[in-house]
């Protein structure tokens, strides 16, 4: 029974994430914390060995993969797909100026998002089928093995919604912590994916976080 196994990690945090800024395909870096918090994960997911490392060409999300590829001797291989949802013209801004410049467009984002097409941006039905396709072809490419893949906070939560059935308006119900880790499992079979853990942080010494990041 060919089976893949996938562990999804969100990248450790940045500065922008602290400071609350859209920052989608920007390539910032970690900030000292989000450093910390690569290490502290690649620490906890050596007692899995991983068969291959997967991740977004961002900065942020490379480099968390690469702490773990590090030790476990392993190298990242980069897919693009994986890359954070573009924000457009709100990249770099505040989540309080995108509110004074884009007022009604932030609310329908915040409550409606799969109907928003950010300007010179993209929308989650675009991130969710490159993203999908990414995935997709991660396991199929990989059966009996087990695979990490680094991606962003959009990318991780629209591939939730699609494993679960649920449409993409789901997205804020769904929350991704800088390095949490979550197991997806595709059995070749069944033509299932199935969600084994969600958001998973005790590697950072908590069970769940407060913390509510206004950008992504």
């Amino acid at each position: 029974m060919a089976k893949c196994r996938i562990i999804l990690v969100r990248h450790g945090e940045t500065d922008w994430n602290r400071e609350g800024r859209y920052q989608g395909q920007v390539d910032t870096d970690l900030s000292e914390r989000g450093l910390a918090q690569g290490r502290l994960l690649a620490q906890a997911l050596q007692v899995v060995p991983l068969d291959a490392v997967y991740a977004s060409q961002l900065k942020r999300a490379y480099m968390t993969a690469d702490f773990c590829a590090q030790l476990q001797g392993k190298t990242v291989q980069i897919d693009e797909r994986l890359q954070e949802i573009a924000h457009g013209e709100w990249e770099g801004l505040l989540a309080e100026e995108v509110q004074g410049k884009y007022g009604e467009l932030l609310k329908l984002w915040q409550t409606k998002p799969a109907q928003v097409l950010m300007p010179g941006g993209e929308s989650l039905e675009l991130i969710a089928k490159r993203s999908w396709q990414a995935l997709n072809e991660i396991a199929q490419a990989n059966f009996d093995k087990t695979v990490l893949v680094a991606a962003h906070d959009a990318i991780n939560k629209v591939l939730v919604a699609q494993i679960l059935g649920a449409p993409l308006d789901a997205f804020w119900q769904i929350k991704q912590d800088n390095t949490c880790i979550n197991v997806l499992e595709y059995n070749e079979s069944e033509q299932l994916w199935k969600i084994v853990l969600l958001n998973y942080t005790a590697h950072m010494g908590m069970l769940y976080s407060d913390i509510q990041q206004k950008g992504l």
